[in-house]
């Protein structure tokens, strides 16, 4: 949502006025309520470029979500493919097929017992194999 400086400027202008007759309720001279005003009126002034620029920003972000291609990886070879770092990229080619269905199953947001039925294993086994995955990544990275 854009930020919208008018309604913000009246929101501001409205709780001023009603900040500073509550001063001068309380006997605040008239420099000082000045004083904060124009205090008060820079703070807004830096508070409204920076959520114009931020609104600005997150239009683009959306704007750059909507023209990428949200491709969601569905196979191991796929999910080989889009892997960068070439260390990572060789030490799960050591690993078995089957272990990186899990991988790949994990990271479509299924749950332990869930892969357990899809791959045909314990739950015991599936954790054993994410452990050892675990463990040969530490000692990669």
């Amino acid at each position: 949502m854009a930020y919208n400086n008018g309604r913000e400027n009246r929101k501001w202008l409205i709780w001023k006025e009603a900040e500073e007759k509550i001063l001068r309720e309380h006997g605040v001279d008239e420099i000082t309520i000045e004083q904060s005003r124009t205090d008060d009126r820079a703070d807004f002034n830096s508070n409204r470029r920076f959520y114009h620029w931020t609104s600005d920003f997150g239009e683009y972000l959306e704007g750059m979500a909507d023209r990428e291609q949200n491709t969601e990886v569905k196979t191991v070879t796929e999910l080989l493919e889009e892997i960068e770092n070439e260390t990572l990229y060789r030490a799960l080619l050591t690993v078995d097929r089957r272990t990186l269905q899990i991988i790949l199953l994990k990271m479509q947001g299924y749950s332990t017992k869930e892969i357990a039925l899809l791959v045909g294993l314990s739950t015991g086994a599936i954790y054993t194999r994410l452990d050892h995955l675990r463990k040969k990544r530490r000692k990669i990275l």
